[in-house]
């Protein structure tokens, strides 16, 4: 005995209305990260060697002198909550020595440190990041975030002059981690 088709439904078996299936109802997730407050200036560049090898050349302040204009003396420690003596020298400015606090640090992928300018009016957030690709190829981060009252205007008055201070830091960085990483291989 043959089967009779079913009923014609005004709408299809699991749907109402048109006879059609629809999906779920979109549900919203919670709002995208706001970045953090403040005027973001960085610089990345790529570095043919490991990210060992660039963080040994960060890592070492007191080798900075050697090889980085911008910041030509620095001394310390680098572990969470230590303070750093370091002189920043920014073209076209006095030296003025600084004493950032060490945020966070992660060997072969990153420091961050705190600086307080100004009574509190100027905060700054510094950051070296690292970026493996390969074995022998990182991009490197280099960049601040200028918060405070009045940080993100001095930063747009400044920014040039940082933003062109970073590129030489990273040019710099890159020579010397290039270079110390070719010795090595050959």
């Amino acid at each position: 005995m043959p089967i009779a088709p079913p009923p014609q439904l005004k709408a299809g078996l699991f749907a109402r209305g048109s006879g059609t299936l629809k999906g779920p109802k979109a549900v919203k997730g919670p709002p995208p990260p706001k970045p953090p407050p403040g005027l973001r200036i960085e610089h990345r560049v790529g570095i043919q060697a490991p990210a060992e090898v660039i963080w040994e050349v960060l890592a070492d302040l007191k080798s900075w002198e050697q090889w980085c204009k911008l910041y030509p003396k620095a001394a310390g420690e680098i572990r969470i909550g230590s303070v750093l003596d370091i002189t920043l020298a920014l073209p076209g400015r006095p030296e003025e020595e600084i004493h950032p606090t060490v945020l966070e640090w992660v060997p072969n992928e990153q420091l961050h440190w705190r600086l307080t300018m100004l009574g509190g009016l100027v905060k700054t957030t510094r950051f070296f990041e690292i970026e493996t690709l390969a074995a022998e190829s990182c991009i490197v981060s280099n960049g601040e975030l200028i918060a405070g009252l009045i940080g993100p205007r001095l930063g747009k008055r400044m920014g040039r002059t940082i933003y062109r201070a970073f590129v030489q830091m990273n040019d710099d960085l890159k020579a010397r981690a290039e270079l110390l990483w070719q010795r090595r291989k050959d």
